[in-house]
């Protein structure tokens, strides 16, 4: 048994002087594990120059074939509306009253339109020297020291409505409309009505000489 020990005390003592030295023996020794192959790498297509051109490129001609058609297409559609509006309302082409009246009669192109071109007449026949003018949106208006009359164009009606109607003498009875207010009177003409033209010109006349006379007092 003695024998023994002394056998391995050698060994014992190398081994010891192993371990303290820090090298462990080959069989407690790890190995790190062999490192993984990724595999290829997915390649990456290099974006150039000419490829960017070639894209905007692409995308101009998409733009030309599908974009561009239609903006066109309803540009075109408004500036038809917008001379469809302009044909419909007189102020668009015209400047002074005189030719925004003239506008509106043919505008109306029926019974209303001559109804009108022969009130416009039988006022200028009175009085010479009235003023054309063109009020409220779309009104004719004519005067001489004021407002004499209007000539309003309705649905079934041509109306023609003396400013100071209430004040003024109507033997005849020319009056048929707004006959209520304490200042204007108006007469309704109707499609097929027949003109007084004089009784109406002595009216016209009449409603001159009061502006006048208010003028001067």
């Amino acid at each position: 048994m003695k024998g023994e020990l002394l056998s391995c005390a050698p060994w014992c003592a190398g081994r010891s002087a192993v371990r303290w030295a820090g090298v462990v023996p080959r069989k407690a020794k790890l190995e790190a594990p062999a490192p993984r192959d990724p595999g290829p790498l997915p390649s990456v297509r290099p974006v150039c120059a000419a490829t960017r051109g070639l894209t905007r490129r692409s995308s101009s001609v998409s733009y030309a074939l599908h974009e561009a058609p239609r903006r066109r297409k309803a540009r075109e559609k408004s500036a038809q509306g917008e001379a469809g509006n302009m044909k419909k309302s007189p102020s668009k082409r015209a400047e002074s009253p005189s030719e925004l009246i003239d506008a509106r009669i043919e505008d109306l192109g029926d019974w209303r339109g001559e109804m009108l071109s022969r009130l416009r007449a039988l006022i200028k026949e009175a009085d010479p020297e009235v003023a054309e003018e063109w009020k409220w949106r779309g009104t004719p208006v004519w005067s001489h020291n004021g407002l004499i009359c209007t000539g309003e164009t309705y649905k079934n009606v041509v109306k023609m409505t003396f400013a100071k109607g209430a004040s003024l003498k109507d033997p005849s009875g020319l009056f048929n409309s707004s006959l209520e207010g304490n200042a204007r009177r108006a007469i309704d003409f109707h499609e097929g009505d027949k003109l007084d033209e004089e009784t109406l010109k002595a009216l016209i006349r009449a409603a001159v000489a009061l502006n006048k006379s208010s003028a001067r007092g």
